[in-house]
Formats: C-alpha cells, structure tokens, sequence
C-alpha cells in the first residue's frame, strides 16, 4: 500500500479497522521508515534473521508480525522515541488479533479473508457486478442457492456455512459506523435465475428494500444503454477512513484475486465508477425498473 502523509496510531483507527488493516498500516509504516534511512530490504531481513521476501511480505501486510521482530526493525531504522515505538508495537497485537471471519476458515478461500477484513474496515464500498447480486445484498435464499452451485458436490453443511458467513458480512450494513455502499447491478445479474422464481421475488424486493436506506445507492444498468464502462468485469473498490491507506480494487477470479492500489490502476477503476453511474438511470429510476422486474417473476 502506498503510505500517506500523516501516522495513524491505534488511538486514532476505527472500531471496525480490522486485523488485516492494522497489518497493512504497520507494513507501510515499517516500508517507509526503512527506506527514509535508505536500508535495503535485504539488510533489514539480515537484522531480524529474515529473507528479503519476507520483509517485503511484511511491509505489504501479508503476514503477522512478531514483537522481536518489529522492536529489531525500529532499532535499526533509529526509531528511539518511547512512546512512538509504544504505538507502533501496539498495532503489532492488534494486527494479530484473530478476525471473527477467521471461524469460517474451513470453507472461506485463504486469498478471500484478506477482501472480508478489507470490506469490514472500508468506509466506502463501490462496485459494479456483472453476474450475480452483489453479495452485500443478497438474502438468504439467493445466497443458498448461488453458493450451491458455485460449491456442487460440498457437503450441505458446508455451503451453510458459506452462506451463514455472507449473512455476517451483510451486518455492517447496520452498524453503527456503516459504510456508503453504492452498487450497479448489470441487468443480466437480475434476470438470471437462482433458485427459480420465488427465491428471484424475494432477492427483487429485498433490493428495492435496500435502495430506500439513506447509506446505499443502488442503479441498475439496463440492456437497452448498450456499451457501458463496465465491460471489463465486475470489481470492487473500497476506501478506507485511515489517511494511511490508499483505495484497494478488488477483482475476483476463479481461484484467487487481485488487490489493486496502484494510484495509477485506482483511478482507471474510479472513473469506470462514475461513468458506470452517469450511464445508468438514476437510484429512484433503477427502483422503477426494479419492480417491473418483480412482475416478470409472477
């Protein structure tokens, strides 16, 4: 991640920051003190008893951290200061601190806990989705059968499983520090059908639901617009209340994903965005065309 201006203490991070944001914070602090005093990462590797690549895993927030470790890394970058050391191995404990996501790590992909820590700690969630209702707003009945096809021959309990962790996901919605969802649904996503026509009505009517909440914007990108920015594929993009993080890009594949912060590859996807919501009928429009949608599935 590419560090901002300003340090983020544990004082000053949200109740919702999650471990892995505490991780990626500490990560580009530690990447920023050490390249102010011009120190390879191969040389602060050899100071912790490390390889090079782990330290750069570290400062990408990829793995935990270890108070030995950290303590060595701010001997060597000359950071004597008490109580500048004192916050910086406090964001060690919370960086590992277990995510509750973490009680679902025997059906939740290793490379998908990073998005569900980022999605927890966003303050801002933007996304265009091309194929299924975005998983933020899905009900229960949809999500089942989704996640059942997506998972054909897992055992029930475990598409359960998947589905109960997408329901706790969808609780930040109603948290107490909420954070602005604005979605496009590709009108594709609406008329395929999971779980047949019942299961369809309620998925419509809960959107309409949703898109009456002062927190979420929701527009549908109808067929008859044509070309459209989102041609690429679906993506998420979350921004974060700490000064220290830049904006992440979320694109899912089959088998893994890819973070993107690059400002560069943020902005691209930050002007898809905004065109995606020019070219679509505006929220109240998109619950118009919501509901005759519901007709069709009578």
């Amino acid at each position: 991640m590419t560090a901002g201006e300003s340090w983020a203490s544990p004082q000053a991070l949200g109740p919702g920051g999650g471990s892995v944001v505490r991780r990626i914070l500490l990560g580009s602090q530690l990447r920023r003190l050490r390249e102010s005093h011009g120190i390879t990462r191969e040389a602060a590797g050899y100071s912790i008893r490390a390889s090079e690549s782990k330290i750069s895993r570290l400062e990408l927030g990829r793995v935990s951290f270890k108070a030995r470790d950290v303590e060595d890394l701010l001997t060597l970058y000359g950071v004597t200061d008490g109580a500048e050391r004192e916050a910086l191995l406090s964001l060690v404990k919370e960086a590992n601190s277990t995510g509750w996501w973490h009680s679902y790590s025997d059906v939740l992909p290793g490379w998908f806990q990073t998005y569900v820590g980022l999605e927890a700690a966003a303050s801002h969630i933007r996304g265009y989705e091309a194929q299924f209702v975005h998983g933020l707003l899905q009900t229960e009945a949809y999500a089942h059968a989704v996640v059942e096809q997506g998972m054909r021959g897992a055992a029930p309990e475990d598409v359960d499983r998947r589905v109960a962790l997408r329901l706790e996901r969808q609780k930040l919605l109603v948290a107490e520090q909420a954070p602005e969802l604005h979605v496009v649904l590709d009108e594709a996503a609406l008329r395929r059908v999971h779980g047949g026509p019942e299961v369809m009505r309620g998925q419509l009517r809960h959107l309409i639901e949703l898109a009456e909440r002062p927190r979420i914007t929701l527009q549908i990108m109808p067929f008859d617009r044509g070309w459209h920015a989102g041609e690429s594929g679906s993506f998420t993009l979350l921004t974060f209340p700490e000064s220290d993080l830049s904006d992440v890009v979320f694109l899912e594949q089959l088998t893994s994903a890819l973070y993107l912060d690059k400002r560069e590859d943020v902005t691209q996807y930050e002007k898809a965005m905004a065109l995606l919501a020019e070219q679509c009928p505006d929220p109240a429009e998109s619950i118009g065309l919501l509901r005759r949608l519901l007709t069709e599935f009578a």
